[in-house]
């Protein structure tokens, strides 16, 4: 499309960077000491970076250039602060190499398990499994897992098996790294204790990330309705077609889906 953009001119950019600093949306970055416009799709074409230049190396024209991202923008934002550990520290992302693992179950079934439900409820109080070596592994592949605190976009999201999961669950079914965290990536939350709809964040991560399938993973108690719903409504919102499940663990721990 034809619209107005920034045009940086290199031969009277000094490097001082303020452009990079008065771009809010992250449109210019210094590249061999000069000024670039590296994501024309992040340039909004109002022009903060031009007074701030103290050599007139900036000005506006009129060219073919991608229409203005304004969610892509918002992203990139939420990721800058993130790595500089803006907000909360705990909240940096990282990616767990090898701790995800092949994939426990399918997207429409049980974990895969030649025991029946009715077994697997008797099963469920016992210890979680344990690999070669005697001690259970984290398959946590990611953080952070709090649903307020993982951010709409990140690359451990591309391609994943989603897991949205109740916090009691984890206490409540031992085996839950085993058969359900397992080649997933991991969110959690407790809509009656963070007092929130998880609807809309839920929409935008399933929405802008390539999500290959959903297990939502609650508790029998009626508050754990509330991260259900969330997720269903999320998955109908995002207007992509999902294979998912829902998988109930009774307080005692036995899996009653």
């Amino acid at each position: 499309m034809i619209r107005q953009i920034i045009h940086i001119d290199e031969e009277k950019c000094n490097g001082c960077g303020i452009c990079a600093e008065a771009c809010h949306e992250g449109a210019i970055e210094m590249v061999d000491g000069k000024a670039k416009l590296v994501r024309e799709n992040f340039c909004d074409g109002f022009g903060d970076c031009l007074p701030a230049c103290p050599t007139g190396a900036i000005t506006f024209e009129e060219r073919e250039a991608p229409e203005y991202d304004e969610a892509a923008v918002k992203i990139n934002k939420m990721m800058k602060e993130l790595h500089a550990g803006g907000g909360c520290p705990g909240a940096q992302v990282a990616q767990f190499s090898g701790a995800q693992g092949d994939s426990a179950q399918g997207a429409d079934h049980a974990p895969e398990d030649p025991a029946t439900n009715s077994d697997r409820a008797t099963a469920s109080a016992q210890p979680a499994a344990q690999p070669a070596g005697g001690k259970p592994v984290s398959r946590l592949a990611q953080w952070p897992c709090q649903i307020k605190l993982v951010p709409i976009q990140a690359p451990f999201f591309e391609g994943a098996k989603l897991l949205i999961a109740a916090d009691c669950t984890a206490f409540a079914y031992a085996a839950l790294h085993e058969d359900y965290m397992k080649g997933r990536v991991t969110i959690i939350g407790c809509p009656k204790l963070d007092d929130v709809d998880y609807t809309d964040k839920l929409t935008q991560i399933i929405a802008l990330n390539d999500i290959r399938e959903v297990t939502i993973v609650r508790m029998e108690v009626p508050c754990c309705g509330g991260l259900q719903r969330a997720a269903e409504n999320a998955l109908k919102a995002s207007g992509k077609f999902i294979p998912w499940q829902v998988v109930t663990i009774s307080r005692d721990g036995r899996v009653l889906d």
